[in-house]
């Protein structure tokens, strides 16, 4: 099997993935509580967005490692 081929398949499919798991959190979190938003800055996670942030995790551990061992493999 050509590794020099499977790595970059790999990285986008997993870059996909994290930019998917990523943008369907929960919103209104981002820079608008710097300027005067929700005063609380912890939030427990529950449910579907606790799903998506394991997820979005565990894929851009599997990003950055397929990153690595491509490097590491040259």
């Amino acid at each position: 099997m050509n590794f020099s081929l499977l790595f970059p398949i790999a990285q986008i499919v997993f870059a996909v993935f994290l930019v998917t798991s990523i943008l369907l959190q929960r919103r209104g979190t981002g820079l608008g509580s710097a300027f005067g938003g929700e005063g609380n800055v912890f939030a427990t996670r529950r449910g579907v967005e606790r799903i998506l942030f394991i997820f979005s995790v565990i894929f851009s551990v599997l990003l950055f490692s397929t990153a690595l061992a491509q490097f590491l493999l040259r």
